[in-house]
């Protein structure tokens, strides 16, 4: 059924194409993920994570591509198992580019974002697994910074499955010099299913993290360096068992420095366990790494390029996990190769840093 559906949506915008003399679009996204997770087995469990995802679409571009309508699909296939255990994501969506807004409404890749979310929000686990954006993404930009307000509708309820909804906001400003000033915010909704089963209830979880920061990437000898601290503060309540709301808090500090294919990024919390509910709801609600459900979590990523241009992105890198309670080592290699028809006649043989391809994760 649905490779009949994706066979009609193509053939209706290879006709409209044709018809209006409109930009026939295409792309090929491809991801392979290695990653080995060894540790105390506390907050995250020891496990080898294999996969690879591919992401074709095709679609039209129209009004000198202030217009787009694409489809496609994502086939997720776990590595080792045969043909077993693979996921299927439809993709299906509008989208509308100007030179300051951008709007995309539909089943939308989750790369379309200008800032992968915040680990805090969504782990590298639920990244892998869930590729697009099922809802409305809107974008506006300038040079000195950009916002993005998004709705995932990522569970639609029916007699088995219980209803579910984020909405993320994500935005930073360049006020003046290597000043930064920014923030994200969640709001994260768990209602029931149809049958209103016993046991259930309406789920509320709110995230707040304003932050300020320096960017000093043209003030020092490495090609990036980068620096933000704030608060962090999340409200959540179970409407079933206890009407009281839930109001941890922490401070969260991000750092990352890069100096030609090598990089470090440290991600650093501080304070109460914002995830009180992940013992009864698990990812069904808090989405985000359950790391953070310790007082105090530090993780550095070292990282290298082993190759990166505007098409191919092979990233190796060794993360470490600590808390108090735990210490977890993970090993991951991560490739992009992504190509469209518009990179594919423009390609150059060299091309800026602002140009490599990035990875998602």
């Amino acid at each position: 059924m649905l490779r009949k559906m994706f066979m009609m949506v193509v053939a209706a915008i290879t006709a409209t194409t044709l018809h209006a003399q409109q930009e026939l679009t295409w792309s090929v996204d491809f991801n392979t993920i290695f990653e080995n997770r060894e540790g105390d087995n506390y907050y995250s469990p020891d496990q080898t994570i294999f996969l690879t995802r591919l992401s074709p679409e095709i679609g039209v571009s129209m009004l000198g591509g202030k217009h787009n309508v694409a489809a496609g699909v994502s086939w997720i296939q776990p590595g080792g198992n045969g043909w077993n255990d693979y996921k299927l994501c439809p993709t299906l969506y509008y989208s509308y580019k100007s030179p300051t807004w951008r709007l995309a409404v539909g089943m939308l890749p989750r790369t379309m974002l200008l800032e992968p979310m915040h680990t805090v929000m969504l782990s590298d686990s639920m990244m892998y697994w869930q590729p697009n954006i099922r809802g409305v993404l809107l974008q506006y930009v300038k040079p000195r910074g950009f916002f993005e307000l998004s709705l995932d509708w990522r569970s639609l309820q029916s007699d088995t499955q219980r209803e579910a909804f984020n909405v993320n906001f994500n935005g930073r400003w360049n006020p003046r010099g290597a000043l930064l000033v920014g923030g994200r915010v969640q709001l994260n909704h768990l209602a029931k299913t149809r049958t209103n089963t016993e046991g259930q209830g309406v789920n509320d979880d709110i995230t707040v993290n304003p932050y300020i920061g320096l960017n000093l990437s043209r003030r020092s000898a490495l090609d990036s360096l980068e620096l933000k601290a704030g608060p962090i503060f999340m409200i959540e309540r179970d409407r079933l068992y206890d009407a009281s709301w839930r109001t941890p808090c922490g401070v969260l500090v991000d750092a990352v420095a890069e100096w030609k294919w090598l990089g470090v990024k440290e991600t650093f919390f501080a304070g109460k366990n914002l995830y009180p509910l992940y013992p009864r709801y698990g990812t069904l609600l808090n989405m985000g790494d359950p790391n953070y459900q310790a007082k105090l979590y530090s993780r550095t990523n070292v990282y290298a390029y082993i190759f990166r241009n505007q098409f191919v992105n092979l990233e190796a890198s060794l993360d470490f996990h600590y808390t108090k309670e735990a210490f977890a080592f993970w090993q991951k290699i991560v490739l992009r190769v992504y190509i469209d028809g518009k990179s594919w006649k423009q390609k150059k043989t060299h091309v800026t840093r602002d140009e490599y391809l990035r990875n998602i994760y």
